[in-house]
């Protein structure tokens, strides 16, 4: 046992482990959504452990029901974390043992049921903590006996049942419960007991003592064992002989039964001070009228009057006016119930002078009831039940001698017939019921004077038509049952006259539509219409609407129309319900609901929509947009794909939320965010993906303290049901948003910093390494690598298109004219057609011994000019070679150079020429001097020199 202990203790660590980081959830248990989170129910668990049901539940917790489980164990301290436990109920299980300790801190414990369970021992101390236990239940056990002491500490208790057991020592029983001073009932009934015999005594408080159905055959207890039993049930004990009451004390007594012992009731009288109007006569055997016609003398004797007379189970068959004619005045009910009665005869054996108020023939032999006669009245007679015969057809004036009768029962019969007149003279008749029968119509004059009548029950029968004037004069009706008939229609006036109906239920009818009859008879009286399980349909949503006059209307059932449902809900269809406050839509298969459909219902507060729709359900957005105190919606299995704000946003008085055996892959957190007055969901059933989308339900699920989530825990994934959903790993889902933010700002800020330097200082060097590294891999490269020696021109020109006069007017005839026999390479002249200009350049500058750069202002602006000039630096630089010649054809500022640092750096390391200027004294031979200059540049190897000199034209006069 202590290990089985020890593995509950483990489980319960685990469980409480979990429960620290988890949200308002609960492993097999539920809350009650109005009980703030006191009242919980854990039924049809698959748990056999306690622990496993209880241990996440809260110390807040006043009321709690575990029923209909596999538990079989209690063990020690199982509720020990509950100290303010008021109601608990573990029936209905297969619990075989109780801990010692298993209540052990239930100070606060009133109620405790364990009945229905397999417990056969119990151990002394278990009630031990119970010190404010009122009510304890160990009904249908296996108990044998009680340990000595077993209620030592439970001394307000008030209720003791442990009927349907096996226990057969009575004095053991009377011993443990002799000190309890607030006993007052004690019940004892389908045990082993033989006999009353005892040790101790009852406690004085001790009122009602039920010890019917075991084997009693004498009580063998002292005179005044019995002093303070008020009600006494010794009822099918069937060996107790009437010598078993001789000289005990039942002067108490008020309410003895016997029925089915094998007791004298005229002997009991003589050997008792038993009270004559404290026995209950049912099945003592009283049959026929000598016997009958004796009790009533002896009762006349000994009482007058008397309250009440039950004689039911008797097996009375006949009753004639004389049967009663010695009783005395009986104030209250005459019970001639359960015997074989054929007939009542107009019930002319009541004698006026008995003054009896009730009179019950139910579960009799009665096939009909005939005609009577108003001057045989029974004046007295108020409530009359004929249930449970076998009734055909009641007769005209069937009850016009008992003119004061309130209550008339005539359900469960078999009544095909019912004369209109048949109610005739129950003028002062309230509630009438005639369910369960078998009548077809109603005529106008059926209840023609009953005008008082406030209840009428005619369920269940098989009425047709609702004829023109049949409630006519029913003003003061206020509830009206035809549920469970044929009904198809009501004729224009069928229902006139029902001024106060608050309540009519018309379920399980033929109706084919909602009677237009609603519109004007009621007059806002109505509160309740049961409309469930007709054949209303609608095809179309061209339905003019029906319930316009129904503005006090505050139930409404439409649910599960035949066969098909109600198809769709047309526009307007609830217009005038301002005040309806339930809705029932259940089971309709609607294939649309109208945008507009609950407009009307503002002050909705529970809508049922569970299994409504067919397959998937599209809720139009805005739907729900004015059920702003609907506090509860029933959607269960309806086909809702879409969780959306668009159609729950709205409901921010939202208390339930029923979402079982939907379709949805994912919910909105921020929809049930916005429902701020949320405290129980149920999304049981639900296909929720457990993937990156569904990470922040996952985390809402967990830490939300306001919502109760049902069965959470039990939630599985789609994809494997080993895992669950309120714990599938999550991880890759997030980032540290911190971190993540700093440097992404960090980086835009470094990028936005050092874009502008670098596009100013390395633009034109990146462009031509892009070119470049495109050229390098192309067949033109390799051959212009190889080839490089044998160069096609003797000079690449690059200038700007606005300088090519010049070019064409001085440059070229001084170059490839007079004899010097230069090659030169002019774009417009030697560039391919059809090429790319960029691999042309490249072409150019790699075919060419030099470069000759004729720099002006024009030629700084030009991209392509720039381009040339990289290309030939690369070569002067990167490859060591004496290849670019810079000529200046106007004087240019260091200051407009400083934005060209790869030109400066060029006339830092290399000759350079500058054309003269036309205001020289002697331009002509300063031009001669250039070109000379200019030709003996061309004609240099390509070895760089190491000191920089150049030839400008600084004093004209000197050259």
């Amino acid at each position: 046992m202590s290990a089985l202990c020890h593995g509950y203790l483990s489980a319960s660590l685990v469980l409480g482990a979990v429960q620290l980081i988890a949200g308002y959830s609960f492993n097999n248990c539920i809350a009650d959504s109005d009980s703030s989170g006191t009242h919980f129910s854990c039924i049809r668990r698959r748990e056999k452990n306690i622990s496993a049901i209880v241990d996440d539940l809260p110390s807040s917790v006043t009321n709690l029901t575990i029923a209909i489980n596999p538990v079989w164990l209690i063990p020690n301290n199982s509720f020990a974390h509950l100290p303010i436990l008021k109601f608990l109920r573990i029936d209905h299980n297969h619990l075989r043992n109780i801990g010692p300790s298993a209540f052990q801190n239930l100070h606060q414990l009133q109620f405790l049921n364990l009945s229905y369970n397999n417990v056969s021992k119990l151990s002394r101390d278990v009630f031990k903590d119970l010190h404010n236990l009122t009510f304890l239940s160990l009904t249908n056990n296996k108990l044998k006996q009680l340990p000595v002491g077993i209620f030592s500490t439970t001394l307000t208790l008030n209720t003791l049942i442990m009927r349907q057991n096996l226990l057969m020592d009575f004095s053991g029983i009377v011993e443990s419960v002799s000190h309890l001073p607030n006993l007052k009932t004690l019940d004892l009934c389908y045990n082993h007991l033989t006999s009353l015999s005892h040790n101790a005594s009852l406690p004085a408080s001790l009122s009602v003592l039920y010890l019917c159905r075991n084997n009693l055959f004498t009580l063998g207890c002292k005179p005044s064992f019995l002093g303070f039993i008020e009600v006494l049930d010794l009822s099918y004990n069937a060996r107790l002989p009437t010598a078993a009451f001789h000289g005990v004390d039942l002067k108490h007594v008020k309410y003895l039964r016997l029925r089915s012992t094998n007791v004298e009731v005229m002997e009991l009288f003589n050997i008792s001070n038993i009270r004559t109007d404290a026995v209950d006569f049912s099945g003592t055997g009283l049959k026929n009228d000598s016997q009958l016609t004796e009790l009533c003398s002896l009762l006349k004797r000994k009482a007058n009057p008397i309250q009440n007379l039950s004689l039911s189970s008797n097996g009375i068959k006949k009753m004639t006016n004389d049967t009663f004619s010695l009783c005395p005045t009986i104030t209250g009910s005459l019970d001639l119930s359960l015997n074989e009665l054929e007939s009542t005869s107009c019930l002319l054996f009541l004698s006026p002078q008995m003054q009896i108020r009730r009179f019950n023939a139910e579960h009799n032999q009665l096939n009909a009831l005939p005609s009577c006669h108003a001057q045989n009245k029974i004046p007295f007679l108020e409530e009359l039940s004929y249930r449970y015969n076998h009734i055909l057809s009641v007769k005209s004036m069937a009850f016009v001698n008992t003119p004061n009768i309130t209550l008339l029962q005539l359900n469960i019969n078999k009544i095909a017939f019912f004369h209109h007149q048949a109610l005739r003279g129950l003028q002062m008749l309230h509630t009438l019921r005639l369910d369960n029968n078998l009548l077809t119509e109603l005529l106008n004059d059926t209840f023609q004077d009953n005008s008082n009548l406030q209840y009428l029950n005619l369920r269940n029968n098989r009425i047709a038509v609702i004829f023109n004037g049949t409630f006519l004069r029913l003003g003061n009706l206020t509830t009206l049952d035809l549920g469970g008939n044929k009904i198809t229609h009501f004729q224009p006036s069928g229902l006139q006259g029902l001024t106060s109906l608050a309540k009519f239920y018309l379920d399980g009818n033929n109706l084919l539509q909602i009677d237009a009859s609603f519109h004007h008879v009621f007059h806002d009286a109505l509160t309740v219409l049961d409309l469930k399980g007709n054949q209303i349909c609608f095809l179309n949503e061209k339905v003019n609407p029906p319930f316009t006059n129904l503005s006090n209307l505050r139930d409404l059932k439409l649910d599960a129309q035949r066969p098909h449902g109600l198809g769709t809900l047309p526009p307007a269809f609830f217009r005038g319900l301002y005040s309806l406050k339930n809705l029932y839509l259940t089971n309709n298969y609607l294939s649309q609901f109208a945008p507009d459909a609950f407009n009307d219902l503002t002050n909705l507060t529970f809508l049922s929509l569970d299994s409504c729709c067919k397959g998937v359900a599209k809720l139009e957005a805005g739907v729900f947009r004015k059920l702003r105190k609907l506090t509860k919606l029933s959607a269960e299995n309806v086909g809702i794909e879409d969780f959306s704000a668009e159609v729950f946003g709205n409901l921010t008085h939202l208390r339930m939320l029923e979402l079982n055996y939907n379709v949805m892959r994912s919910m909105d957190v921020n929809v049930l965010l916005s429902l701020k007055k949320l405290r129980y969901l149920d999304i049981r059933n639900v296909p929720l993906s457990c993937t990156c989308q569904n990470s922040l339900l996952q985390n809402w699920t967990r830490q939300n303290p306001n919502v109760q989530v049902v069965y959470l825990y039990n939630q599985p994934c789609p994809h494997d049901t080993k895992v669950k959903f309120y714990n599938f790993d999550t991880k890759v889902c997030f980032i540290d948003l911190g971190e993540y933010l700093f440097f992404s700002t960090a980086v835009v800020i470094f990028l936005f910093t050092l874009t502008p330097i670098l596009y100013v200082k390395l633009y034109w060097k990146l462009k031509y390494s892009f070119y470049v590294f495109r050229s390098w891999f192309s067949e033109q490269w390799r051959r212009m690598r190889e080839e490089e020696e044998n160069c096609t021109f003797d000079a690449f020109i690059s200038y700007n298109s606005c300088d090519e006069e010049w070019v064409m007017d001085h440059l070229v005839p001084n170059l490839e004219g007079n004899g010097s026999g230069f090659k030169l390479c002019l774009h417009h002249r030697d560039f391919e057609l059809g090429r790319f200009i960029v691999d042309n350049i490249v072409s150019a500058v790699y075919n060419s011994r030099k470069t000759v750069c004729v720099v002006s202002r024009n030629f700084l602006q030009s991209e392509w000019c720039s381009l040339e000039i990289q290309l030939a630096s690369y070569r002067l630089f990167d490859e060591h070679r004496d290849v670019l010649l810079l000529v200046f054809l106007e004087p240019i500022s260091e200051r407009q150079l400083s934005s060209y640092h790869r030109m400066r750096k060029v006339m830092l390391k290399k000759t350079y020429l500058q054309w003269p200027s036309p205001d020289c004294m002697n331009p002509v031979q300063a031009q001669e001097l250039f070109w000379d200059q200019l030709r003996r540049a061309m004609r240099a190897g390509s070895r760089l020199q190491t000191e920089g000199e150049h030839y400008k034209c600084d004093d004209c006069d000197s050259v």
